[in-house]
């Protein structure tokens, strides 16, 4: 612990985002970043506690004491030694985790002034990749291989740690590009895909095959491999089958989100084909973070008005004593993508859709009472009687996901990230892949 006392005489200092005004006319991250001289002192703010709750929260078991006080020192290589130890890629969580770390912080306790974790994370990563500290790597191989299925946060984690227990790893992806949530359902302003490929290039260079268009079936994988992990995520959404849902003008926020990194990325994409905000009354129904996204890409694409409703009531802000610290605080949570301009209501059902020529036009919605349910029991949803109708011209479903059900597998079969538990953090995936491959290097040494 370099400075004792500097969380004392140092605020906290986030990087913060570009303006308003400058982000919403490209599809550029919109994060910025600290000099080396402030993200060092921002370091020195962590206590190193006697009991570091930041690692008790962080699915990977992360240990930000350790690796702040390396990055504080300057010593920069250790840090990033330290950080990759538990974490397969820092340039993916330092960008896009919610940071459970940081809410379990005791400064966030103590002061509601966490130290930066997240953020620094990202600076000692890029800090690697600048000073050429990562570097491919070549590993012994026992003879044995091992196919991943889907290469999404939870398969490049398991590809990476298995690859590096000796096994040779083919990585099956059915889409054209590798990364999969990555790639596809992050929009490029919260990660550049240009982080996914330098990471991906990396892997290659270690002897990962990664294999794309290829739509693997998993009750019938391919033969020649001694262990199979399953990472193929969350690939059904949570749909709205209410009267109008066939309209045209009605779309899965995924098809959208995965559509503009398509375009970005150069594919050419036909006008019928197209899905695009760009004049028109856009209405987001669901609250979380792929409504979010869908936010961000419709205020950019030119949309007249973008509306997001959400089911359940609106959280409490700053603080919920149903979530005490160091839990995940279930608070109002407000996104760049917010700050670029929408309107946002709470307890609102849908009940249909209306049509003009065949399009949607506008949905009908119903205000809601929630009331607490017997013990141990979900809410109660109460419909209330007062109606509106809310004008859309697009309308994109975040509802969620659907946990997928798999079949069951063989022995020498395992299943990670989203596939297993449902949708999920990348950074839980990222865990879940890492223990997979563990699974897998455990069951075939006993072969």
């Amino acid at each position: 612990m370099g400075n004792p006392k500097a969380f004392l005489t140092v605020p906290r200092q986030e990087a913060g985002y570009r303006p308003v005004h400058d982000r919403i006319m490209d599809f550029s991250e919109v994060e910025q970043t600290l000099n080396t001289s402030e993200r060092k002192l921002q370091a020195s703010r962590c206590m190193d506690c006697g009991v570091p709750f930041c690692h008790w929260a962080c699915p990977l078991g992360n240990r930000p004491p350790e690796f702040q006080d390396a990055m504080y020192k300057g010593k920069w290589k250790e840090a990033y030694e330290i950080l990759t130890g538990t974490n397969d890629f820092p340039e993916f969580t330092g960008r896009i985790c919610p940071a459970l770390c940081e809410k379990s912080c005791v400064l966030k306790l103590s002061m509601d002034a966490p130290v930066t974790i997240r953020e620094d994370e990202a600076a000692i990563i890029e800090a690697a990749f600048r000073e050429g500290y990562v570097q491919p790597r070549q590993y012994e191989r026992n003879g044995k291989s091992v196919a991943v299925i889907g290469s999404g946060p939870a398969g490049l984690a398991a590809a990476n740690q298995l690859n590096r227990r000796g096994y040779t790893v083919t990585v099956f992806e059915k889409l054209e590009y590798v990364g999969g949530l990555l790639r596809f359902g992050i929009p490029n302003f919260k990660l550049s895909k240009s982080v996914i490929d330098r990471r991906v290039a990396v892997m290659e260079a270690e002897g990962i095959t990664f294999k794309v268009n290829a739509d693997i079936d998993v009750t019938n994988l391919p033969e020649g491999f001694d262990a199979y992990c399953i990472c193929t995520g969350t690939p059904q959404a949570r749909d709205l089958n209410i009267p109008g849902r066939e309209l045209k003008g009605i779309h899965f926020a995924m098809e959208m989100l995965a559509q503009q990194n398509r375009v970005l990325a150069g594919q050419h994409i036909s006008e019928e084909e197209r899905i695009t905000a760009k004049g028109k009354h856009v209405l987001v129904i669901g609250g979380g973070d792929t409504g979010s996204d869908c936010i961000g890409t419709s205020n950019r694409q030119g949309a007249l008005s973008v509306t997001q409703i959400e089911i359940m009531p609106k959280p409490p802000v700053g603080h919920n004593p149903n979530t005490p610290w160091p839990q995940w605080p279930v608070v109002l949570k407000t996104s760049s993508s917010h700050e670029e301009g929408c309107i946002r209501r709470w307890s609102l059902t849908s009940n249909r859709f209306l049509e003009e020529d065949g399009k949607v036009c506008g949905v009908e919605v119903e205000e809601v009472e929630w009331t607490p349910g017997a013990e141990g029991e979900r809410p109660v949803m109460k419909l209330t009687g007062k109606k509106e109708i809310l004008k859309a011209d697009l309308v994109l479903l975040a509802m969620g996901f659907l946990r997928p059900v798999q079949p069951e597998f063989p022995a020498n079969v395992f299943v990670a990230g989203d596939a297993a538990t449902g949708a999920s953090l990348v950074v839980k995936c990222i865990a879940g892949g890492r223990k997979a491959a563990a699974d897998i290097d455990a069951y075939l040494s006993r072969k």
